[in-house]
């Protein structure tokens, strides 16, 4: 079975049409969502109606949430997040947004004896940024069970999103691989002196997983494919004058940077790596 697994559309419905023909072109049989469907793109309703009709299972992410729950008490908050939560549950029905907090935290299967664990972004929570270069505790901590996982069993493969930068590790025996994002992808380590063509990281991005569906036997392939899908950037971005995040969203998918760099090298100073000298 191919089985292919997006993450992190965020609203961005040129990037996740050109991946959804691009599946279709593969002759995927299932295919998985980890989250974000929705927030900072104008198109979410479009996004989840897409999802909901292609995606055979569809996990919660952090955005998700945030952006469907009722919040009890916004005034607390910065303005600018009163106004995003605002803005996004304007863009989605009721439904939608019922939809969206009903879905699951996790999903595993067997797939050519390897127990594959899929989630956001951790076992535990939906929110927290696991990069490629935390510690090996740090990862190995990511095949642990959690009261929120579907078994009590130490994964083998452990396949996620939330962090937009897609990446495959081993550590003790297993595989712990970062799917990247849909629609909003970006890298972390840049430098105008060092950097390739930018177009090498605003593709969208998914993988597929081929083997041995729900086999615990070791006794077939099984491999792991990185796919990057060029789409419409100018397109997408056509109907943003409606955005409130216009000038930050427009960054992120033409220049592959994160909104705030000095926060992510700040992340990267704290795990004892000074980007601007590297």
């Amino acid at each position: 079975m191919k089985i292919a697994i997006i993450s992190d559309i965020h609203s961005n419905l040129e990037a996740l049409k050109a991946t959804l023909k691009d599946i279709e072109k593969r002759k995927i049989d299932k295919i998985i969502c980890l989250g974000d469907i929705i927030a900072k793109g104008v198109h979410a309703k479009e996004c989840i109606e897409l999802v909901r009709k292609n995606c055979d299972i569809v996990l919660k992410g952090n955005c998700d949430e945030h952006f469907a729950i009722e919040h009890k008490d916004i005034s607390n908050m910065p303005d600018q997040e009163q106004k995003r939560i605002k803005w996004n549950q304007s863009l989605i029905s009721k439904e939608d947004r019922e939809y969206l907090m009903n879905l699951p935290f996790c999903y595993e299967f067997y797939m050519s004896g390897s127990l594959i664990r899929l989630f956001h972004a951790t076992p535990i929570a939906n929110n927290k940024p696991i990069i490629n270069v935390n510690s090996i505790e740090t990862k190995y901590n990511m095949f642990v069970p959690s009261q929120n996982t579907m078994s009590q069993n130490v994964a083998d493969v452990v396949i996620y999103g939330h962090i937009h930068h897609p990446y495959m590790d081993k550590l003790y025996n297993k595989t712990l691989i970062n799917i990247g994002s849909v629609g909003n992808s970006f890298d972390v380590i840049r430098n105008d002196k060092k950097d390739s063509n930018i177009l090498e990281t605003t593709k969208s991005n998914y993988l597929i997983i081929e083997g041995e569906y729900g086999s615990e036997k070791y006794t077939s392939e099984i491999s792991f494919q990185f796919v990057k899908v060029p789409y419409d950037i100018d397109k997408e971005l056509q109907d943003e004058n409606i955005n409130i995040e216009k000038e930050n969203y427009s960054f992120e998918l033409k220049q592959g940077k994160y909104r705030d760099m000095t926060k992510v090298n700040e992340n990267f100073r704290r795990l004892g790596i000074d980007v601007d000298k590297i």
